[in-house]
């Protein structure tokens, strides 16, 4: 018994990381924020973060990202720690991979590598894993050589392959290139279905004439809080980086009783790889459609203005600079005093909300309301043969004024101008003849 729990014990021990930071030089991100987001991915990827090293340079070595100096330290670190693996924050080349892999007896990654790790645990749809399998792919084929020293690691320890080795591609790592790029060509045409599936419930959204309000933002700043406690839903959120990957959209009601669409993204971080950008497009398209974007901010984070500027610039790539949205700072719970934000943001729609607490929820929906409604009305006489459409005035809009006459049912008709149905558009009424 006592050697089973041993072998239990052994199982269960986490691998140990050594952190390597380069700070740019115009980065606005101070050491201890870079720090604290590294350290977290580290931990929600499963590791036990032991030491970190940081090096100011004006230019990444070519050979090793750092320099010689500080080569030798980082060996000497993995040596006292007996450290498993080594995370760079800054991106790392083939050749770099390959180099540090011959120096240091622990695996090489860097932050694209981890959060690829990241996702691999959390992909739960079909669509979830083939976009995570393809972004794996297509980051780790040029880098093969480098990893070949981190796959002679993978067998014959206690903690198995680890992080850097999880997800649907993992036994992919070992085959030749060519394999690799077949791989890669299947998954995109299966990805292709997937997409042309999306596509056509994404046309029967329109379809309903509902108005969809998506919600873009950091990773960890309670999007997935925020659309359960508007939906009353029960969908997993966690306080932790990446908690939910997958899509997930509900129902809700606004305050006039008008229905519309809530979606939930995945959430974005500091120089998202351009890879898992391409990869999640399908996902991501979900924010073209939308008619409104809700931007959540933890502003409980002291980093809270740096990550909405990086939710911003990720934004832009994804061509949305113009979408209309409203940013809501979540999570005030936490303060005792509200920080300033910027006066560009003060002169668009704010709300500041606790969606944990369900505080002032109210408000936000009233601005939501008043972002897709804008005030537009119309006059409707209906049929009397054709009062199922009632059904629809009142499930896309606000209904006012009903009045049933003799050959008609007439009533106002209030909403966002693309949730008015096409059935009723042909029943509107002029305001000269309304008034007859």
């Amino acid at each position: 018994m006592a050697r089973e729990q041993q072998m239990h014990d052994m199982t269960e021990q986490k691998e140990k990381a050594v952190l390597v930071l380069l700070p740019e030089p115009r980065e606005n991100w101070e050491e201890e924020e870079l720090y604290q987001e590294l350290a977290e991915l580290s931990r929600t990827a499963g590791l036990e973060v032991v030491d970190c090293l940081i090096q100011h340079r004006n230019a990444p070595d070519a050979a090793y990202c750092i320099g010689r100096g500080k080569m030798e330290e980082l060996r000497q670190l993995c040596m006292m720690h007996d450290a498993d693996c080594v995370i760079f924050d800054h991106q790392l080349s083939p050749s770099q991979l390959f180099n540090l892999g011959q120096v240091l007896d622990a695996k090489v990654l860097d932050k694209t590598m981890l959060i690829l790790d990241i996702f691999a645990q959390r992909a739960r749809s079909r669509e979830g894993k083939l976009q995570v399998e393809l972004a794996q792919a297509t980051y780790l084929l040029p880098r093969l050589l480098g990893q070949g020293m981190n796959l002679s690691r993978q067998g014959g320890t206690s903690k198995g392959g680890g992080v850097g080795t999880r997800g649907p591609g993992e036994t992919k790592l070992e085959t030749d290139r060519r394999r690799i790029r077949q791989r890669i060509q299947i998954i995109e045409q299966d990805l292709k279905e997937v997409r042309k599936h999306r596509a056509v419930q994404q046309k029967s959204k329109l379809r309903n004439h509902l108005p969809l309000v998506a919600l873009v933002g950091y990773t960890n700043a309670g999007k997935s809080s925020l659309l359960n406690s508007i939906t009353d839903e029960q969908i997993y959120a966690e306080d932790q980086l990446f908690a939910t990957l997958d899509p997930t959209t509900r129902a809700f009601y606004l305050p006039n009783g008008s229905k519309a669409l809530l979606t939930d993204t995945v959430g974005f971080i500091r120089d998202l790889p351009p890879q898992l950008i391409n990869a999640f497009k399908a996902t991501l398209d979900e924010l073209q459609y939308a008619d409104l974007l809700l931007h959540v901010v933890d502003i409980s984070n002291p980093n809270f203005d740096n990550q909405l500027e990086a939710v911003e610039a990720i934004l832009q790539q994804l061509g949305l600079e113009e979408k209309p949205r409203v940013y809501v700072f979540n999570k005030i719970d936490r303060l005792e005093e509200i920080p300033p934000v910027s006066a560009r943001l003060e002169r668009e729609s704010c709300c500041y909300i606790s969606a944990e607490q369900k505080l002032n929820l109210e408000g936000l929906m009233q601005v939501i309301e008043s972002r897709l409604m804008q005030n537009i009305s119309c006059h409707i006489a209906l049929p009397m043969t054709m009062g199922g459409l009632l059904n629809q005035a009142y499930s896309t809009g606000q209904v006012d004024e009903l009045e049933y006459t003799e050959d008609a049912i007439r009533f106002t008709w209030s909403g966002y101008r693309e949730t008015l149905p096409q059935a009723l558009m042909q029943y509107e009424v002029q305001d000269e003849a309304w008034q007859e």
